[in-house]
């Protein structure tokens, strides 16, 4: 039962429950597309229903009794002796009658309510309000026959302001039912008005006493008139307030099942990304494979021209396979930062890992300085950054160098990405970060082979600085080379420190003589290696499981049939990967045996496993002039 603050208001009724124009549905289970129009309106004169306001009533017989008792005891004790014996004995009678009545009255509802039992509650109003009215009468008549005798002062004022202080009381009680409180202030006043008016004096003085009496009995009748209004006003409020309340749980609910369903997009939209990094670059790897293949066999300067822009069109689908993802992952909310302190050189050694055969290739001097420090970032948010800033800066240098460095400023590392490259203008400075732009590169024209980007690397570098709260900042001058430069806290470096990476003197490049495995589940992806790796002039060996490979370097004579290099597929038969592969030829021919690892997965991250057990990797689909990059810096490091 809703409680108002007021002395008496135990017995007032609680505010309706608000309603709406819609059937009620349990928020949990089901969620409206949109909340239902809830309507407002003025609550009925009687507020509550029948049975609450019952309740309400007899809640407050306690404490309207004990006032009852103390109020004629009092009495009594002020008339004990001075009022005819014989009345006073009579009224007492009649007061304790009432009052027992009422308590007998009280007692029996709170029985029936703790059983269950059937209440009228109709009759059981009418019987609280004729007990109310009935107190009302016996102070009504108490005034009539005690006020004046004796012609005591004190007996008299007690008289008045026990009446008066029992008609002011029922206000808050009785202003709830209008008729009811002036029925039981008409009992209680008029007989005191009437009295004083017979005992009016030659002065006339009780008559003005009579006259102040009516003017207070108005008095209160109007307070009664506005304790309703303000009655209906709080009741009102309350409704409108447990509408609105209603309404909100609907909005939120409704909310919350919106929010449930953009959960399950995009969880939905991260597992087909996860499977369509894989599955999608499929047919992409093999179609990259067979067109390099066919250029190798034909002379023809047409097929050659076709095979190149066959290359250059997977190129750029892989690329921008790659780029999208990543920007759909920072743009839905599906990259979080998680700082952590970690030394530089982790990240340094698996961009090294990933760069270093590129940058062989074109002649590039790869450098990295600073590894010694330590940040606390989020480490492959930081890696990420560095990766598609030092993917650009290998992209755009014909000649020269390119170095990432990290170095202490303060209580910040700078993380700085330097290139000899082309150069950004400076008004095309801040556009380079924009989904889609592109300057116009220098490189393209001095390098016919290299391929313009997309415009999506800086992009994501951007986005990802701007989550991780480091500042990115750009110098560049045409035609000597730009340095992006990340801002991030300085850490500590932590207990373990991996094992770097050694490097090997390079030798010769060819392919001829040298004997190449090839695990590979896809038969479309095995078969483009094996026609790819025979045009360059390879011995090929090619199994579609590990078990077939394990089966095969058993039998095989170690010093004749020794591989020169293995390629397997991360993800092969029954759960299989790759990694056995390694090991277990590694086991027959040594663990100098080099091994490159091909995956269509984006989603995983195997540079642990790739520093642990030294092999390389290649995400699918791979560009053949990638693969060959990557064949040669194996061999070289032999």
């Amino acid at each position: 039962m809703t409680s108002v603050p007021h002395a008496v208001a135990d017995g007032l009724p609680p505010p309706m429950v608000a309603t709406t124009d819609s059937t009620p549905v349990d928020a949990a289970d089901s969620a409206p597309a949109a909340a239902p129009r809830v309507h407002v309106a003025r609550p009925p004169r009687d507020a509550g229903s029948l049975p609450e306001q019952v309740r309400a009533l007899f809640a407050y017989n306690t404490s309207s009794l004990a006032g009852n008792l103390i109020g004629a005891v009092v009495l009594v004790s002020l008339l004990h002796g001075k009022a005819t014996p014989r009345t006073l004995i009579g009224w007492a009678v009649l007061m304790a009658m009432v009052w027992l009545l009422r308590a007998a009255l009280g007692l029996y509802f709170d029985r029936a309510e703790r059983l269950g039992l059937g209440i009228n509650y109709p009759r059981a109003l009418r019987c609280w309000n004729a007990g109310t009215l009935a107190s009302g009468a016996a102070w009504g008549l108490a005034v009539w026959l005690f006020y004046g005798q004796g012609d005591d002062a004190l007996v008299q004022v007690s008289l008045l302001l026990i009446v008066y202080s029992y008609c002011v009381g029922s206000v808050p009680l009785l202003a709830t039912q209008q008729a009811m409180f002036l029925g039981f202030n008409a009992l209680c006043f008029v007989p005191t008005i009437a009295r004083i008016a017979t005992l009016g004096d030659a002065a006339g003085s009780g008559f003005a006493l009579a006259g102040v009496m009516a003017l207070i009995f108005a008095m209160t009748a109007v307070l009664g008139r506005n304790y309703r209004k303000a009655f209906d006003r709080l009741i009102e409020l309350q409704t409108r307030s447990q509408q609105l309340l209603s309404q909100l749980r609907i909005e939120k609910a409704a909310a919350e099942h919106a929010r449930r369903d953009a959960e399950v997009a995009n969880r939905a939209k991260t597992q087909f990304f996860a499977a369509a990094s894989h599955d999608l670059r499929q047919p992409l790897h093999a179609l990259g494979l067979f067109a390099e293949a066919l250029r190798a066999r034909s002379q023809d300067e047409q097929v050659v021209h076709l095979v190149n822009s066959i290359n250059g069109s997977v190129d750029a689908l892989e690329d921008l396979f790659s780029e999208l993802l990543d920007i759909t992952k920072i743009d839905t909310g599906g990259v979080e930062v998680a700082p952590a302190h970690f030394k530089l050189d982790d990240v340094f050694r698996k961009l090294k890992l990933h760069f270093e055969p590129t940058a062989f290739e074109k002649g590039l001097e790869l450098r990295f300085h600073g590894g010694q420090h330590a940040a606390h970032a989020d480490p492959v948010l930081v890696e990420r950054v560095l990766r598609n800033l030092l993917s650009n800066a290998i992209r755009y240098t014909v000649d020269g160098s390119v170095l990432v460095s990290a170095r202490r400023r303060g209580e910040s590392l700078l993380l700085q990405v330097w290139d000899t490259g082309v150069g950004i203008r400076e008004r095309e400075c801040e556009r380079i970060f924009e989904e889609f732009y592109q300057v116009t590169d220098f490189s393209v024209a001095h390098d016919p082979s290299q391929r313009k980007g997309l415009g999506l690397g800086l992009a994501i570098v951007k986005r990802l600085s701007a989550l991780m709260n480091a500042p990115l900042t750009l110098r560049s001058r045409p035609g000597h080379g730009s340095t992006f430069s990340l801002q991030v806290p300085l850490g500590r470096a932590p207990r373990i420190d991996l094992q770097a990476v050694r490097s090997r003197p390079a030798i010769g490049l060819t392919l001829d003589r040298r004997l190449m495995v090839i695990v590979e589940d896809d038969a479309a992806v095995r078969s483009g290696l094996e026609v790819l790796l025979k045009s360059w002039g390879a011995s090929v060996l090619s199994f579609d499981s590990v078990s077939a490979c394990l089966s095969w370097a058993q039998a095989a004579d170690a010093a004749k049939m020794r591989p020169d290099l293995l390629i397997a597929d991360y993800r092969l038969e029954s759960g299989h990967t790759g990694i056995e592969a390694i090991t277990g030829l590694r086991r027959r021919f040594g663990d100098a045996l080099p091994a490159i690892v091909v995956t269509g997965s984006l989603m995983s991250s195997h540079e642990k496993e790739a520093q642990e057990l030294n092999f390389h990797i290649l995400l699918k689909p791979v560009v053949p002039n990638k693969l060959r990059a990557m064949i040669a810096f194996k061999l070289a490091m032999r």
